[in-house]
């Protein structure tokens, strides 16, 4: 049953819901979404096989998974948070007993015939649990340090498992995504300024155990030079495949640098690089604004709703979001390592797809039942 502000009690038909989804945010996604399948037709040198397909199939599964999650009543999700939080944190620990090991780290689990990357879910269902917290406690509490222990507890658990596999972007975006339910909840700039400046000299204290190949990620950052036909290849091949671009691009499938197999992983991590050679800088900015569209529709959505949790989990998984995206196009430019983060519903991969469509369900979610008003200490 769900209760609309100011009036009785009423179910909600089910062709309600879905008379109320918001179809604009829906096309605007799978627009987005064409452009991963362009760009994966043309790095297949155009075919649809074997990546444009793989992904049009999983895009199309994962949709409907997106309108079924968004019709399902928000206090189901609150409810559903710290348990499914908990199952991603068990199979972040399966990784370690029985994962699968892929390009060097080991990453994912099997569950029948297919793969799954658990700390792809747990960018989800970590958010969830946090703004699940923070939607129990008061502004009063939140600014209290022991209050701050718990959801603090929930983010180094699965961030120590992930560093582990080891995937220090994947544990980065996890740390940031829940910092931004952190900073929505309430929680003081001073304390933030704590963490980070206690975060800087632990970072330096830390290198000694990273591991090689994450070393000379760093060391190839700040002089990719130094190493050209070696760990430096990846990003001066992106960097001379976005500025061979220029202002309209190579043309479709005419790009160079990926045709000819200079441009290492470009169907996953540097898709953008690609794109923006064949399409140059007025293809890039294209995407950027159908990127800007959609965090507007998951910030709009957050503060048109009624209900702390529906706020807290839009923003942050808004958040995330634009966490993916600048850290993927910063990657490809050399403003950051490469840490190997997907560019969203854009690069190729079945889990980030599914995860991220996920995401977009329980936004809608929010906005479908954005009038339900939710006691703090209800749930």
């Amino acid at each position: 049953m769900l209760r609309e502000i100011g009036g009785p009690d009423k179910p909600i038909s089910l062709s309600r819901k879905i008379w109320d989804l918001n179809w604009g945010l829906i096309l605007l996604i799978c627009a987005t979404a064409s452009v991963g399948f362009l760009m994966l037709y043309s790095a297949a040198n155009g075919n649809l096989e074997p990546w444009a397909s793989r992904q049009m199939i999983r895009f199309g599964a994962g949709l409907c998974i997106m309108i079924v999650v968004a019709i399902t009543d928000i206090r189901i999700w609150l409810r559903l948070s710290y348990p499914l939080y908990a199952i991603a944190l068990l199979m972040l620990g399966a990784v370690e007993v029985m994962g699968v090991i892929g390009m060097g780290a080991r990453r994912w689990v099997e569950i029948g015939p297919i793969q799954v990357q658990p700390s792809e879910i747990m960018k989800i269902t970590l958010v969830m649990a946090v703004a699940r917290y923070f939607h129990g406690v008061s502004l009063e509490d939140v600014r209290r340090i022991r209050w701050l222990l718990p959801p603090l507890v929930m983010v180094a658990l699965p961030a120590a498992l992930v560093l582990r596999q080891p995937d220090l972007g994947t544990a980065l975006l996890l740390v940031a995504g829940a910092g931004i339910v952190f900073f929505v909840a309430g929680v003081q700039w001073w304390k933030f300024a704590l963490i980070i400046g206690t975060a800087i000299p632990s970072g330096f204290f830390a290198y000694q155990f990273l591991h090689e190949y994450q070393k000379k990620r760093i060391l190839i950052f700040l002089n990719p030079e130094s190493d050209p036909l070696g760990a430096g290849y990846h990003i001066m091949q992106s960097k001379i495949a976005l500025g061979s671009g220029g202002i309209f691009g190579k043309g479709f499938v005419q790009g160079t640098q990926s045709h000819l197999n200079y441009l290492p992983e470009m169907r996953t991590d540097f898709i953008f690089s690609m794109l923006a050679e064949e399409f140059g800088m007025m293809g890039g900015l294209i995407l950027f604004a159908l990127y800007i569209l959609l965090m507007a529709y998951g910030y709009a959505i957050a503060f048109r709703s009624q209900n702390h949790f529906g706020r807290l989990l839009a923003l942050g998984l808004t958040g995330v979001f634009f966490l993916y995206i600048f850290i993927n196009i910063a990657m490809v430019m050399g403003l950051v390592p490469v840490v190997g983060v997907p560019l969203p519903l854009i690069s190729y991969g079945g889990t980030s797809m599914l995860t991220l469509l996920i995401s977009f369900g329980l936004i809608m979610s929010v906005y479908v039942h954005r009038d339900i008003e939710m006691q703090r200490k209800q749930y």
